[in-house]
């Protein structure tokens, strides 16, 4: 927050902000706007934090800063969930995370002292830094592509597709806390290292990482994505196919069709690309609109899902799907989240 991610918001919002956002998809200055940023306590923590005009902030036991509490809300936990997620299911996952947060919500500004020290850092850059970067090589269309899931073959399709409309290519995972079963950190940064110094024009790709949670909310936080991105300096972001969902929760397209409404207030043109898959009688990464055949027997879904069932089968999977490079790349690792 304190380096300009979740810009225009730069403090973790109040009541009516958080209302605004999770009503009307926008900030009360009329930003678009999809996804509430919150601070949780328990009451305990609340009462406390009354009695101080700051409060220390640490992580892993270690002071890194302050939080300036200006201000404390109960939110209605089910109605809110309904309006972000489209559910209020406690087995979808971002559901039961945002259910149990702590009692209340706290609205104040950060003063990082100290920068957040993980092993991943190294591959985190600023949102000012990636705009001078992307000065400095001289890019003027930026395509910003974000995934939780190691590169697969269909990933790789759209990328391909958007450096071909593009100065240069953005790739950021996102490394933040995400559900059991995932895949770890470390699983998506090695392959995605990968597959930029091996397979991909190395002058023309970032390669950055993005440590905010995964939240699973499907349209609103694709989005969000979006406008993170924009951030970061990207005028252009990909949206496929059910991006930013989980399960069934959440239509094929249905993030694209919440982006074409959005699309002339975002501020970043979207690039709402067909989900690709295999066709074997095109032997080929295809999608819909480039492939000769309309029969589903040739039709080989490809996702993240599919491949880290068949890892966590102990299988090999399908090269036509996964390069083995790729595949190698997960040696000596932990792969999935406990």
């Amino acid at each position: 927050m304190t380096e300009g991610v979740f810009y225009p918001v730069t403090k973790f919002m109040d009541q009516r902000q958080f209302e605004c956002v999770v009503n009307n998809m926008q900030l009360i200055t009329g930003e678009v706007y999809t996804i509430p940023i919150v601070f949780d306590v328990s009451k305990q923590t609340a009462r406390e934090m009354l009695r101080h005009e700051r409060v220390k902030l640490e992580f892993m036991n270690e002071f890194v800063g302050y939080l300036y509490p200006d201000s404390f809300f109960e939110p209605n936990r089910t109605a809110s969930a309904e309006k972000i997620f489209g559910t209020c299911d406690s087995s979808h996952p971002g559901v039961c995370s945002f259910m149990n947060l702590e009692q209340v919500f706290v609205s104040g500004s950060v003063d990082l002292i100290r920068p957040i020290e993980t092993s991943l850092r190294r591959s985190s850059l600023t949102p000012e830094k990636t705009r001078d970067l992307f000065k400095e090589k001289g890019w003027n269309r930026v395509t910003g592509f974000q995934t939780r899931n190691i590169p697969h073959r269909a990933h790789e399709y759209l990328l391909r597709l958007a450096l071909e409309s593009s100065d240069g290519l953005f790739i950021q995972p996102l490394l933040g806390k995400k559900k059991s079963g995932d895949f770890t950190a470390e699983a998506i940064l090695s392959c995605y290292q990968e597959l930029v110094t091996e397979f991909l024009p190395t002058d023309r790709v970032v390669l950055g990482s993005l440590s905010t949670k995964m939240r699973y909310a499907g349209p609103r936080e694709a989005i969000f994505h979006a406008l993170i991105r924009k951030n970061y300096g990207c005028t252009d972001f990909i949206i496929g196919r059910d991006q930013a969902g989980v399960g069934h929760w959440y239509g094929k397209y249905e993030a694209q069709q919440l982006a074409k409404i959005l699309e002339s207030s975002l501020g970043i043109r979207i690039l709402a690309l067909e989900g690709p898959y295999h066709c074997s009688k095109c032997d080929a990464i295809v999608t819909e609109n480039t492939c000769s055949s309309k029969h589903h027997a040739f039709r080989h879904e490809i996702s993240g899902s599919y491949i880290r069932k068949v890892l966590s089968s102990g299988e090999v999977p399908d090269s036509r799907f996964i390069r083995p490079e790729i595949v190698k790349a997960l040696e000596g690792i932990s792969i999935f989240v406990e």
